[in-house]
């Protein structure tokens, strides 16, 4: 088989990087050095595998080519050894491939990027700094992505990932796996990573995709990890149940065209009834231990919409309520702008409207916000100021996908607008 779809090798870098990243770490204790060798891996794995066809194990085949990158970069520094003239042959590539197919322990390596999660979350590090540096060492999320995800500057959050990466070079911070005490002490700030790689995934800041679904499936295997090391913990429950009600959804969410698909014209029939299964039994396992935390409401009203056998079964009276005791236990712009949304199945348009009036300044570079906004304007008539919301909104798209929903909104106007030089009868 010939490999020449570049779509295919682009996922499988992503979907192996965080595990490549995490073994190249564990063999050179160095996060620099572990970045720059998985790129050239990615590099040769680019200029190699579209003519020669891919290897019977990218993951080890990048791990091997990644290993010696840095074995090379190493002698360099240190000016020892002599390195060899030219790369290694594609079949000396491909031999090497199988003797490390062979003697790698596919479970050790499975493991190392739920270690890696927990030495990057160092308590000498300032939270955001944590997450941010697992974010950007982890899963390999550019600068940008993460700084839309902190709604923060992307020169701030630079700042943040280079300040964190030199605390970590200097301070000789170990690299080895944490203890369970210290596990059970940096737990929120994984668990916050997890829940940020998946929100990117399940809705990309930029690039073609409006959704990489490597990161959402990387995220839900890290969520079922961590609760294989803490089983009784309901919030992290929550966050499971989380993630899989909502990339149950996946195949429902673009259609034919790669338009967005809103959630109450989604076919439900294409809804992932397995996930959803499963999420559920978590929401009611997490929830029974009457402890209530930020991701078991989100996961609350996840569970809420999967039980909905249509849109217009959905009890939006209960999503209201969950929403007004996550404002209370975690207060947000965004809580209260997706709150808005349920005030306007209940209430109208007009009273989400004035929900999200003072959202306008801290929500001013949020396309969700421009996008409600001009949507409720449209449903109460008020062409020319729901035009305004959708310009605003359309310019803040990060994705093809979302420039394209909100050009059909603008389609939608004109449709109702009334025609130029007509004469009000009215008047």
């Amino acid at each position: 088989m010939r490999m020449t779809d570049t779509a295919w090798i682009a996922t499988t870098l992503t979907a192996s990087r965080p595990r490549a990243v995490a073994a190249l770490l564990r063999y050179f204790r160095e996060l620099d050095l572990a970045e720059e060798a998985f790129q050239e891996a990615s590099l040769r794995a680019l200029q190699h595998w579209p003519g020669n066809g891919p290897p019977r194990d990218p993951l080890a085949w990048l791990i091997f080519v990644g290993r010696n990158a840095a074995l090379d970069e190493v002698r360099r520094r240190n000016r020892h050894d002599a390195l060899p003239e030219g790369e290694a042959s594609i079949s000396d590539l491909d031999d090497a491939e199988a003797r490390l197919v062979e003697a790698l322990d596919h479970a050790h390596y499975r493991d190392d990027v739920l270690r890696l999660l927990f030495v990057c979350c160092h308590p000498d590090l300032p939270l955001t700094q944590q997450i941010a540096l697992a974010l950007r060492v982890v899963s390999g999320l550019s600068v940008q992505e993460i700084a839309r995800a902190f709604l923060v500057g992307e020169s701030a959050m630079e700042q943040r990932i280079t300040r964190a990466k030199k605390h970590v070079a200097s301070a000789g911070i170990p690299f080895d796996a944490p203890g369970a005490r210290e596990r059970g002490e940096r737990l929120a700030a994984v668990c916050t990573t997890v829940y940020l790689l998946f929100n990117e995934g399940y809705s990309a800041s930029g690039g073609a995709e409006h959704m990489r679904t490597a990161l959402c499936d990387e995220a839900i295997r890290l969520a079922r990890l961590l609760l294989d090391l803490f089983p009784d913990e309901p919030e992290l429950m929550g966050l499971a149940a989380l993630l899989l009600l909502q990339h149950a959804r996946a195949e429902a969410r673009l259609d034919a065209q790669g338009m967005v698909v809103l959630l109450e014209d989604q076919d439900r029939s294409l809804w992932n009834r397995a996930l959803i299964d499963e999420g559920l039994a978590l929401v009611e396992a997490a929830l029974r231990r009457g402890q209530p935390g930020p991701y078991q409401l989100q996961a609350a009203i996840a569970a809420t919409h999967a039980q909905a056998a249509s849109a217009a079964d959905t009890d939006w009276a209960e999503i209201d309520r969950i929403y007004t005791a996550l404002e209370v236990l975690q207060p947000s712009p965004v809580v209260t702008l997706n709150r808005a949304v349920a005030i306007a199945k209940l209430r109208g348009p007009e009273a989400a409207l004035a929900m999200i009036g003072p959202l306008a300044q801290p929500l001013a570079a949020y396309f969700h916000f421009h996008g409600l906004k001009g949507g409720l304007l449209m449903q109460l008539g008020r062409i020319e100021e729901a035009r305004v919301a959708f310009a605003k909104a359309i310019a803040l798209a990060r994705t093809a996908a979302e420039a394209a929903h909100i050009r059909l909104m603008l389609d939608r106007l004109e449709d109702i607008r009334p025609p130029r030089g007509r004469i009000n009868p009215a008047a």
